[in-house]
């Protein structure tokens, strides 16, 4: 039965391998573009590594980004803005100067109608020339304009901006001109005086924006994007000849035309399978890493599926970012990646699903090469900047890292490729910038991630060694005794583990939580017991174990209820082990010779340590309990108990699934020898002063 269980277990296993693999392996199918790649690889400023290349086919030679924006600027300089005139404006102001005229005027004779006629004319040629609401220099369309179009009819006329006015300019023009009639006429004077000219001034010129910008559209639509032509059998490149501007822009003119080409009349077919054994070349490089090198994810599923689920996340991100012409691939957050994965996992997972996924990436990144080293090289920069990361300076500071490295080795390839500092493209730097800042998300993605996917991370793990939490502070309590102990073993173990290699974030809170099964009934456990009073001495001593060692189960479902990690439960569950209560399983073995004693009822129910961390708090709890109750402590005694202990451990077998090594043992030992003999303070014997004087001489002392 238990074959079959095995059995089915193990293809249950292969078979989800197989599952979640696969599943990966068609959404990056469905990712990667299926257009034919140019088989040449080349940067400018390199040589040319491939034999001498001689157009295939008839191409046009493209125009570069620069060239095409220098021509587009140069196209919306030649455009004229346009603006659309109202005609109301002039007649209703026209109307409201002759209302007014008319009452002010008692008689009408020919030289007031003079005057008003006048002032009517001067009105008229302002409004025909045209008004704005203000200064033409305010306008941004107009700047380096010394012309616009007037919309009147149906008709767009030219006139010169220095002859629009603004309503400013426009007032004072008919002030001057009330000014200079009421001279002229004494006796329209006074109604002149009267008259406002604020009353009688309006802009009657409005932007035409979409008048202008369906000019702008119709020229910059007709500009060429090409220049010159490239015949079959031209010679475009020789091998080892420098990749120069202008080889570049034909060889990127050629790789262009060359993909249109193959899309045309390529085999489909073809393309698919090549894509296929493409990602499924990197699923299985995955694949045997883990197998080989990290088993241990291979059989947690969730982390499992987490990894690969966040590997194809971050390469839809930049094939989703690549795809929106104002955006650039660059600002994808491609290091958050790492940096999660070594959160959870380790730095050399991180690095090496790091190296899968920027490939991936840079098959479809423009300038995949570049793309690779820029990506790579920044996101190990953030794994060793991140190595610790329970303090908000340190993610700040790998920020600032990450940003340099961008910035410098862009700056680098950039020199190489322009072979001049003023070439280089510095608006590229505000794409690193965003990239970088964005590397401030991994706190709160890493609380997503732990409440989603059941994960525990150091600044997790800190918080909950925190002895204000209400569980630990439950038990100081409760238990005052086993509190400090807990807090005793807490630090011996994170002592070892900074010295063997480990979690010193992880073994300190498991230290903490690993004996909190005895808040239920702290008197049975001798630290937390007063003086003379202990109810062991009314119980047998089958129950007396039954009573200790159900502080571990208790302990277990303690944890689980106020929701404590899975990784802190394994501290709970085998800091004994599968060891028996010793003392009450010999003393009733004392009591009860002849009898066959069943060991199951005074053996702790385990599982046994599989981590160094727990296996380290499993050594330690014995060995400090047990020197607590020795009443004559130096070295001596100290070293044989520690060696003992741990021996005894060994043999018991309670160490066979850990982690930990002779080398570990050798430092655990000594670690805590030194640790006690501190805490006990003993002193090493110094040799006692010999107090007998030598005898003298009596041929000396004559």
């Amino acid at each position: 039965m238990n074959n079959l269980l095995k059995k089915l277990k193990k293809y249950t296993q292969v078979l989800y391998w197989i599952f979640i693999f696969l599943i990966t392996a068609i959404l990056l199918f469905l990712i990667l573009p299926a257009k034919p790649k140019f088989k040449y690889e080349y940067q400018k400023g390199f040589p040319w590594k491939h034999e001498n290349l001689i157009a295939p086919f008839d191409f046009a030679i493209l125009k570069t980004t620069e060239e095409i924006e220098r021509e587009k600027e140069e196209q919306l300089n030649s455009v004229i803005p346009y603006f659309s005139v109202d005609t109301t404006i002039l007649k209703d102001k026209l109307m409201l100067l002759e209302s007014n005229w008319n009452k002010l005027t008692e008689s009408s004779s020919d030289s007031m109608e003079d005057v008003l006629s006048d002032i009517k004319s001067r009105i008229k040629e302002i409004y025909r020339a045209g008004i704005l609401p203000r200064s033409p220099e305010t306008y941004e369309i107009l700047n380096n304009r010394n012309e616009l179009k007037k919309i009147y009819d149906h008709k767009a006329t030219k006139i010169p901006v220095g002859e629009v006015y603004s309503e400013k300019t426009a007032y004072n023009k008919i002030m001057n001109t009330f000014a200079e009639k009421g001279q002229n006429h004494p006796e329209a004077a006074e109604q002149i005086k009267s008259l406002s000219p604020v009353n009688y001034i309006e802009a009657n010129l409005t932007y035409d924006s979409e008048t202008t910008q369906k000019e702008i559209k119709e020229i910059t639509s007709n500009i060429s994007v090409t220049r010159g032509m490239i015949q079959t059998g031209e010679r475009i490149i020789l091998e080892g000849e420098i990749v120069n501007d202008e080889k570049y822009q034909i060889l990127e003119s050629l790789k262009e035309s060359y993909e249109k080409e193959r899309i045309n009349g390529m085999d489909h077919y073809m393309i698919l399978i090549g894509r296929g054994v493409l990602i499924m070349l990197f699923i299985l490089l995955i694949f045997l890493y883990l197998y080989i090198y990290r088993y241990d994810l291979l059989v947690q599923y969730r982390k499992l599926t987490f990894m690969l689920l966040f590997l194809v996340t971050i390469v839809v991100s930049g094939y989703y970012i690549n795809s929106f012409p104002n955006l650039h691939i660059y600002m994808v957050p491609f290091i958050i990646f790492p940096v999660i994965i070594r959160t959870f996992f380790d730095s050399r997972t991180a690095i090496f699903t790091l190296i899968i996924a920027s490939i991936l990436t840079g098959f479809f990144a423009p300038n995949g090469y570049e793309f690779v080293l820029l990506q790579v090289t920044a996101g190990i920069v953030a794994v060793f900047s991140l190595n610790k990361m329970h303090r908000r300076v340190h993610l700040v500071m790998a920020v600032i890292w990450v940003f340099i490295t961008y910035v410098l080795v862009f700056i680098a390839l950039e020199l190489i490729y322009e072979n001049n500092i003023t070439s280089v493209n510095y608006k590229m730097l505000q794409w690193f910038a965003i990239s970088s800042i964005l590397l401030l998300l991994v706190y709160p993605l890493i609380f997503i991630f732990e409440k989603i996917f059941g994960f525990v991370s150091d600044v997790t793990l800190i918080e909950l060694a925190d002895t204000n939490q209400p569980l630990l502070r439950k038990l100081a309590e409760k238990a005052p005794g086993t509190f400090q102990h807990s807090i005793l073993i807490a630090n011996l173990s994170e002592e070892i583990i900074l010295k063997i290699g480990g979690n010193p974030f992880r073994v300190r809170a498991g230290a903490l939580y690993h004996d909190i099964g005895k808040i239920a009934e702290p008197a049975f456990f001798i630290e937390n017991q007063d003086v003379g009073i202990n109810p062991h001495d009314k119980m047998s001593y089958k129950k007396s174990a039954e009573k200790i060692i159900e502080h571990v189960n208790r302990g277990a479902k303690m944890a689980r209820k106020h929701k404590l990690p899975e990784s802190l439960i394994e501290f709970i569950v085998t800091h004994h082990g599968t060891t028996k209560a010793q003392y009450f399983y010999l003393k009733h073995q004392e009591e009860n010779p002849d009898e066959i004693i069943d060991d199951k009822f005074f053996s702790y129910p385990g599982p046994l340590p599989k981590t160094k961390e727990a296996a380290v708090v499993m050594i330690v709890d014995g060995i400090e309990a047990a020197s607590r109750s020795m009443k004559d402590k130096n070295s001596k005694r100290l070293k044989e108990l520690i060696d003992k202990m741990v021996d005894q451990k060994i043999s018991d077998n309670q160490l066979e699934q850990s982690e930990l090594t002779f080398h570990d043992i050798n430092v655990i030992k000594e670690t805590l020898l030194n640790k006690l003999m501190n805490i006990y303070h003993i002193r090493i014997e110094y040799p006692e002063e010999n107090n007998t004087k030598p005898k003298k001489d009596k041929k000396s002392e004559k």
